[in-house]
């Protein structure tokens, strides 16, 4: 098969490095990639969000299957046109992606299907989310709406950093995404992530993972898109993701079907688990990042068996086999992340690292230019590992961290800390 894959980041480095390990892959492209991508892929320089020249790039290259990785092209139709084309494609429809891209349309569809949520309120006017932060008090969670990179999100533990929240949103910080703000119930609990694939009606677990989403080391600082991640979660125990898909995950399916938009792709269950009760956080609709990398490493080349099987609708014939392991992914960015931070700066020492089924270095945020690898995002790196122990996986990852020549760079350096 000819494959394609939209994206650039460490993410979908994940999705091709599985991919490509799977013998039913003759060709593979990622479209744009990224400098690591372009180790064991082609590269096509398009945008992935213009469906006409993901349409054009599939004709001229005999494309047989797009597997689509971060949102936005989701959010903005390309699965559709694929569709529309007769390709078979990996990721959910526009309207399914609302899941992800709207906050206000999850929670209308968990009120649907009694799926146990936050308490919550939209608003699309400032003073009247303010009014509503000062009668409910802290802590209370403020988020814009729609699509934010993963950083729309204000965890407020006081009553001023809810309203400073509000202002910010309306203010204009997240663009678009901030035109109306839903605000929830803080929920206690540790936070965790599962993964299942829909193909509209039948569901299958993909695993589990748990990542840290704060800059600084002991969950301190401002919310990053994700600063490292393991796999599995202890949090999230059997009877816990049993009864994630029964309460929530398999009624939110079948809502979809009945509102006629069908969910087929990678649904993200952030999960808020408490006495071994889970409630939804959020949705996302693509596979989480950094989270992707280390489902990858367990996964390996089965991955693409997996994500036929959910786009050619017979996801109750395949199940994930997972050998007894774990996985660990540490996250390098740039220093100021997730502030404004330096772009071009070289990381040396990348040449010499091993990339084996058990030890990779996944690229989010890079280019190459004259032989060197230069840092162009604010998460550059992910660095992954798996061991028979947890604490194996995270021992062999920060090795190979610290091979790594970056002064530009940081880590947090307690990723897998909650489990271990």
């Amino acid at each position: 098969m000819n494959i394609l894959v939209l994206g650039s980041g460490g993410r979908e480095h994940a999705l091709a490095w599985a991919i490509k390990q799977n013998p039913k892959c003759d060709r593979l492209i990622v479209a744009p990639g990224n400098a690591g991508i372009a180790a064991i892929a082609e590269c096509a320089a398009i945008d992935p969000c213009d469906a006409q020249a993901v349409l054009d790039l599939c004709q001229e290259q005999a494309i047989d299957f797009v597997v689509i990785g971060p949102e936005a092209p989701l959010a903005a139709g390309v699965a559709d046109a694929l569709r529309a084309a007769g390709l078979l494609t990996f990721g959910p429809s526009a309207e399914a992606a609302q899941l992800e891209a709207s906050k206000a349309f999850t929670k209308a569809v968990c009120d649907a299907c009694n799926a146990p949520t936050a308490a919550y309120a939209r608003f699309d006017n400032a003073d009247a989310a303010r009014a509503y932060v000062e009668a409910q008090g802290a802590p209370i969670v403020i988020k814009a709406d729609g699509l934010a990179a993963g950083k729309g999100v204000i965890v407020a533990m006081t009553l001023q950093e809810a309203l400073d929240g509000i202002t910010e949103i309306f203010g204009g910080a997240f663009g678009e995404a901030g035109a109306e703000v839903v605000i929830e119930e803080f929920m206690e609990g540790e936070e965790a992530s599962l993964f299942i694939l829909s193909d509209g009606e039948n569901i299958a677990v993909v695993g589990g993972a748990q990542d840290h989403k704060r800059v600084g080391d002991g969950d301190t600082g401002p919310n990053t898109g994700g600063m490292g991640a393991y796999s599995p979660a202890p949090v999230l125990t059997q009877a816990v993701e049993d009864l994630a898909i029964t309460q929530i995950v398999k009624p939110t399916v079948a809502e979809m079907a009945r509102r006629g938009t069908p969910f087929q792709g990678v649904l993200y269950a952030g999960l808020m688990i408490k006495d071994g009760q889970p409630r939804l956080v959020e949705y996302n609709v693509r596979f989480g990042d950094p989270e992707c990398q280390v489902l990858m490493m367990r996964l390996g080349a089965q991955a693409l068996d997996l994500l036929l099987a959910c786009a050619e609708g017979r996801l109750d014939q395949v199940q994930p086999q997972w050998a007894d392991d774990h996985a660990l992914t540490v996250v390098l960015a740039a220093e100021g992340y997730p502030g404004s931070y330096t772009k071009g700066t070289e990381i040396r020492g990348l040449d010499a690292l091993p990339s084996t089924s058990s030890e990779t270095v996944f690229h989010a945020g890079t280019t190459a230019k004259d032989g060197a690898i230069l840092a162009t995002g604010g998460r550059v790196l992910n660095v992954t590992a798996r061991g028979a122990t947890l604490q194996e996986a995270r021992d062999r990852a920060y090795a190979l961290v610290d091979q790594i020549d970056w002064p530009e760079g940081f880590c947090r350096k307690d990723i897998g800390w909650r489990a271990l």
